[in-house]
């Protein structure tokens, strides 16, 4: 049933002249456009006037006792879209023939994913959102061991929409476009750290079919956890047996190293010592910061032209686009705040032109990895892609 025929759109000024421009969709779904400096796009937007099935049930958590992670059972997952053509494109913009997600043309949109592995519940009603029952308790509720624990999954999944067009990356936007989308992310992510029960939040882009993509339109997503994930619970344990500021020793390590591919004035893209996959790149802030959130308008203005020169090189290594997960691992919302740093991690399975690196008994079943490529030879031979594909003039703030 639709039950927001005319929704209140609410507009608020961000940073780099980005508008941001807040209303629901039929079923009550959160959807925020962000509109670029200088757009062509009007101040209305058109009302979802679909008549959508209600929301699904928030899907449970099962804790596996041997490892301590929690596995969110999402059976709604199953109905999602693969690989529609552009005149079904559901994160398209509305026309008469496809009644898709987002109502009105835009320059970037973000809404709540329709199949999430998180929420719509929370730990406390807000807003639109119910109340879960059988919440998670806190991070010692999710940290005790036991047989047979379940909580509700609860969280946010948001989507967001680089480009109104039907194909595409992140690395294929404009530098205004990439700025809006930077000042988005920054947004939501203050937005969800606010949320009762959430505990992470993590901006990432999936890119290419060989990474499992289900649709070609240029979007990302966003997933607000009701945990800390443990990719980060071992990076603070690693924090713990080492030292507070571990990250700036690494950045430090990493910038006298041969491994460098690209440095600004505010960050720094190099292949880490360790890099298990045969392309993987690190792209971290100078100085110590928490999350996008917490980023300043410098950094921000930087890291727009800095991230595509790096995203244009990965393309170029190739003579088709490099299939990619773009993850920005962010700092906890409640803990590791003054230890943890922002930064992203792109890492890609492709090893050759023609061939991929497939998780198999060594990796998938007992986390032990072993890398093809040495970290020192794959900054090279990246470095030399981002020559390629925007040649300039060597120099600070655009260093390779």
């Amino acid at each position: 049933m639709n039950t927001h025929d005319l929704p209140e759109l609410r507009t608020e000024d961000l940073g780099a002249g980005v508008v941001k421009r807040t209303t629901t969709l039929a079923d009550g779904r959160d959807l925020f456009y962000y509109d670029e400096p200088g757009t062509t796009l009007g101040a209305e937007r058109a009302v979802d006037a679909r008549v959508l099935d209600p929301r699904p049930d928030t899907a449970t958590m099962r804790l596996d006792v041997l490892t301590g992670d929690w596995i969110t059972v999402a059976a709604n997952r199953q109905n999602r879209v693969m690989m529609p053509g552009a005149d079904a494109d559901p994160l398209a913009p509305q026309t008469p023939g496809n009644p898709s997600e987002v109502p009105s043309r835009y320059d970037v949109a973000v809404f709540e994913n329709r199949s999430p592995a998180f929420g719509p519940a929370l730990s406390e009603a807000v807003g639109g959102a119910p109340q879960a029952p059988n919440a998670p308790r806190g991070r010692d509720d999710l940290s005790a061991l036991g047989l047979g624990r379940t909580r509700a999954a609860i969280g946010r999944c948001e989507v967001v929409c680089f480009s109104p067009e039907h194909s595409g990356s992140f690395g294929t936007q404009s530098e205004t476009r990439a700025r809006t989308v930077i000042e988005a992310w920054a947004d939501r992510t203050a937005a969800l750290s606010t949320l009762p029960g959430i505990e992470q939040i993590f901006p990432f882009e999936n890119r290419g079919e060989a990474i499992g993509v289900t649709l070609p339109h240029p979007h990302g997503q966003i997933y607000a956890y009701p945990y800390v994930t443990p990719r980060t619970t071992r990076v603070l344990e690693s924090i713990d047996r080492t030292a507070p500021d571990l990250f700036q020793h690494i950045l430090e390590s990493e910038q006298a190293s041969e491994r460098v591919v690209l440095r600004g004035e505010h960050w720094t893209a190099f292949v880490p010592f360790a890099a298990r996959w045969p392309l993987e790149v690190h792209l971290m802030p100078h100085r110590h910061v928490p999350d996008l959130a917490e980023t300043t308008a410098a950094e921000r203005d930087e890291l727009a032209p800095l991230y595509l020169r790096l995203l244009r090189g990965v393309d170029a290594l190739y003579d088709s686009p490099t299939p990619y997960i773009a993850a920005w691992h962010q700092a906890p919302v409640h803990v590791g705040r003054d230890t943890v740093r922002l930064h992203l991690q792109l890492t890609s399975p492709r090893r050759a032109a023609d061939k991929l690196k497939f998780l198999a008994g060594s990796e998938a079943a007992m986390w032990a990895w072993a890398a093809e490529v040495p970290p020192e030879a794959g900054a090279a031979r990246l470095r030399e892609a981002i020559e390629r594909a925007s040649p300039t003039t060597t120099g600070e703030g655009a260093s390779a």
